[in-house]
């Protein structure tokens, strides 16, 4: 549960806080010089510890002259990110470690291993079973475990650089060892792709016998069918019988157009004789030699019958005989060029019985074609799977001797390659003792300066009152002197009407016996009437041993019986037991101590709906009890809600051991709603008299029979104000 602090209405003196710094300048500097002193002890005789990195870069390293044929760098992946993590975690694996431990041989350094020089106070520690006895963990586990202590490999952000960082007490080893780390990872990676190269080799070994049979095989089945298919390969790796049919069809063509070209010309000749045209026209006349020898005859003899015509009639018998001399040339020309004719007509009969011929053989070779296309497919089948063995096998075969001469050889080349080693270092890297000296002094001297402030923050020195906050001024009431309480409790009406009397005639006998002794120059106490009221811490002692819930007073006499519900409230809160002290009276008579200040918001606020719980709840300023005043709001508008007050106690016992109630002069009728199972009811005095034993008796008769008197008289509390006398509205 929040509640508001009353340090509301005070603020900080920043000068009388800031000097206290002044005022303690020599305890801050002393404290500050001794905590320096040590700091600069410790670092002079601390262990000095060196440092030292070797640096990896992860790259391909294979050369161009050593590379596999038929690949290239593009070939091979380049680690990513994940990758060269993953290479960070193999460098500091327990095997590599183990390497070095057992190279180096750290086992026998007392830094790697405490068992080998045991300080004597060690041993004391392990006989007094305060310390574990390092002798029952194995000695490999105990070097790994300080190597990975002082060892620290990380990457470079954003590249392939791998750092592996060792520190130790001895620069040399500092050295060494990281060197040592780097050698023993390149080595390991090295075995590594020696062992994959030997397992490739072993594993292709058997394959390529496998293979080397299964090529055979396959290519045996391919020869066995195509001798049982009579699929015999011609030119242009073709079938013999489709090759035979395309020289067959081009035969065919050529037949044919030989045999349209005699037709055509035989007729064109037929025609000329029919029609007795020229023959000179037709290419196959004119190239007859027997034809152009009597073409040549028949021109001669035309010049002839020319010449002779000049100088003969055309009777003339020379004429004639020239004359019927060319009519049997052109006879015999037609005689010709028939012969011609026929001959044409016997070369087209031929090229038509050729072409009969080799269209029945294309129609057969056509069949054996299509049988034998079947049959191809069949054989493409087994050459290809033949073929894609065969290829299987080469490569097989390529890789294998590749395996084998880089293992013969013994190169494999390591993806890594170590470009910076560690050298030993001259100086230490801790401790740095100008850096921790002058650290320790500015720390001391800062942490001893937030002491000082925070003490006198804390004491009140530097508190003082805010600015607007108004504080009434309370009246401090004189206690009587303190006296040795009754511890009786009224027990019927009776006894109490019988102290009231007691209570009149006290005073009396009082006056008289002062009246009568002698004058020593000492006061003289006056005897104090009494009801069998309980003091403070008999009230305490009830309320805690009975496992009260609420405590009611009423105050009959005022403001002033107030107090016993405020002391009441404080020693049971501390006694630790979480305690509220609710304020009922007109005039905050019990609150108001408790917080300096009438203007914080209570319970007239929350029965009024003008705040919440958090709201009206209080810190006392001189104990741990809370408070909830009365409050600011209107009283008329709060009393309206009254019938309120029984749950608003409920939820309050509920989050507190102890409810204390400050009722102030209320009746029987008035406290109704404030009882209930677990509820203790006191009447609160100072001075026993009429009006106290009236409230008394009126409580009794009202049903509370087990009424407790508690008075403050002669409680003594440091700090704690006691409410000033008021009229109890």
């Amino acid at each position: 549960m929040s509640v508001q602090s009353a340090a509301a209405d005070v603020d900080v003196d920043l000068r009388q806080l800031f000097a206290s710094l002044a005022r303690n300048w020599l305890r801050i500097l002393v404290v500050a010089l001794v905590i320096t002193g040590l700091a600069f002890a410790l670092t002079w005789l601390a262990t000095p510890h060196y440092r030292a990195e070797t640096r990896l870069l992860i790259e391909t390293r294979e050369s161009v002259y050593t590379r596999p044929d038929g690949t290239n760098d593009n070939d091979k992946p380049i680690l990513d990110e994940e990758g060269v993590t993953s290479q960070v975690e193999v460098i500091s694996s327990t095997d590599i470690l183990k390497q070095v431990a057992q190279k180096l041989n750290l086992s026998r350094l007392a830094e790697f291993d405490e068992t080998a020089d045991m300080p004597v106070l060690s041993r004391l520690l392990v006989i007094a079973g305060l310390k574990s006895d390092p002798n029952e963990i194995p000695p490999e586990e105990r070097v790994l475990t300080k190597m990975r202590e002082k060892l620290n490999v990380y990457r470079v952000e954003k590249s392939r650089v791998i750092v592996i960082e060792f520190s130790s007490e001895n620069p040399r080893l500092a050295a060494e060892i990281p060197n040592a780390i780097a050698d023993a990872y390149i080595s390991v990676q090295g075995n590594a792709n020696i062992e994959s190269n030997s397992a490739a080799t072993d594993w292709l070994a058997p394959e390529i016998a496998d293979l080397s049979k299964r090529v055979k095989d396959a290519e045996a089945k391919v020869a066995s069918y195509r001798a049982q298919s009579d699929l015999l390969m011609g030119g242009n790796n073709s079938v013999l019988a489709t090759q035979q049919l395309s020289e067959l069809s081009s035969e065919l063509s050529r037949v044919r157009a030989s045999r349209a070209s005699a037709e055509a010309t035989a007729d064109s000749v037929r025609r000329a004789l029919q029609n007795g045209g020229s023959l000179d026209a037709v290419p196959e006349v004119l190239s007859s030699e027997l034809i152009q020898r009597l073409r040549e005859r028949q021109v001669e003899l035309k010049t002839n019958i020319a010449d002779l015509s000049t100088s003969l009639l055309d009777n003339h018998p020379r004429i004639r005989a020239l004359k019927s001399q060319l009519a049997d040339l052109d006879r015999q020309i037609r005689n010709e060029a028939e012969k011609i004719m026929k001959g044409l007509m016997t070369q087209a009969q031929t090229a038509q019985a050729r072409e009969n011929q080799l269209v029945a053989d294309v129609n057969t070779l056509k069949a054996a074609s299509a049988r034998a296309g079947d049959q191809q497919v069949e054989l493409d089948a087994l050459q290809r799977e033949a073929t894609a063995q065969r290829q299987l096998l080469e490569s097989y075969l390529t890789r294998y001797r590749e395996a084998s001469s880089r293992k013969d050889s013994n190169y494999l080349p390591v993806d890594a390659r170590v470009f910076s080693r560690a050298v030993a270092p001259s100086e230490p890297y801790f401790p740095k003792i100008l850096p921790i000296t002058g650290a320790a002094f500015v720390g001391s001297l800062l942490v001893m300066a937030i002491v000082s402030l925070l003490q006198e923050l804390f004491s009140g020195r530097a508190m003082r009152p805010a600015a607007g906050a108004r504080f009434e001024r309370i009246e401090q009431v004189a206690m009587p002197v303190a006296r040795e309480p009754s511890n009786c409790e009224p027990a019927d009406i009776e006894d109490v009407e019988d102290r009231a009397a007691e209570a009149q005639a006290e005073p009396e006998a009082a006056a008289a016996a002062q009246a009568t002794a002698p004058a020593t120059g000492e006061d003289v106490e006056p005897a104090r009437p009494t009801l069998g009221e309980v003091e403070i811490d008999r009230a305490v002692e009830k309320l805690i041993t009975s496992a009260a819930a609420r405590a009611i007073f009423v105050s009959p006499e005022g403001d002033e019986a107030a107090a016993s519900a405020v002391l009441v409230a404080r020693e049971v809160s501390d006694a630790g037991l979480r305690v509220l002290l609710l304020d009922l009276t007109a005039s905050g008579a019990a609150s108001r101590p408790m917080l300096d200040s009438g203007l914080f918001p209570g319970i007239t606020n929350l029965l009024a709906s003008e705040a919440q719980f958090s709201d009206v709840i209080h810190p006392d300023l001189y104990s741990d009890c809370h408070v909830i005043p009365v409050g600011t709001a209107d009283p008329v508008r709060a009393m309206r809600a009254a019938d309120r007050l029984p749950i608003i106690m409920q939820s309050l016992t509920t989050a507190y051991d102890l409810v204390v109630v400050e009722c102030g002069p209320a009746d029987a009728q008035g406290i109704s709603r404030l009882v209930s199972e677990d509820t203790e009811v006191f009447l609160s005095l100072l001075e026993p008299d009429d009006e106290v034993a009236q409230a008394a008796v009126e409580l009794i008769e009202s049903g509370y029979p087990d009424l407790t008197l508690v008075t403050p008289v002669g409680h003594e509390t440091p700090g704690t104000p006691v409410p000033g006398r008021r009229s109890a509205a």
